[in-house]
């Protein structure tokens, strides 16, 4: 298996979006847990497949947070932190299940939508 690093930025492009589609199968499943986890590594994968292209470090969490802080400010857009910060809460979850029914659902599509944006990035960034 390939590690993190090792990945090209189209694959972790790739992951991010199959991520996207392994939770929604997990959610609808009634596995909470798995379905967290996978929200949590779609966005993951998004942003290192940002910070992997722009050449910025992603290999730990502060990484990846500090690129999208940087991407905020590029795009003058404080609601990717914002929504970054929803993706973190599902990883917590996969840990401690602290979310009820209502947030995970009202929190879901702020995950896929970080994720769309930051892929949509990518790709427009892509030469």
């Amino acid at each position: 298996m390939t590690t993190r690093s090792g990945m090209t930025v189209e694959q972790h492009v790739q992951a991010a979006l199959e991520f996207l589609e392994h939770s929604d199968r997990e959610f609808e499943a009634g596995d909470i847990m798995q379905g967290s986890e996978k929200l949590w590594g779609a966005a993951s994968h998004a942003v290192t497949a940002i910070a992997k292209q722009r050449g910025w470090a992603f290999s730990k969490y502060n990484y990846r947070r500090n690129a999208v802080r940087r991407l905020a400010e590029e795009y003058q857009d404080n609601l990717l932190v914002a929504s970054y910060s929803v993706a973190l809460k599902f990883h917590a979850n996969f840990y401690h299940d602290t979310m009820e029914a209502p947030e995970i659902e009202d929190d879901r599509p702020v995950v896929h939508n970080f994720v769309r944006r930051i892929v949509g990035v990518v790709e427009e960034s892509a030469p």
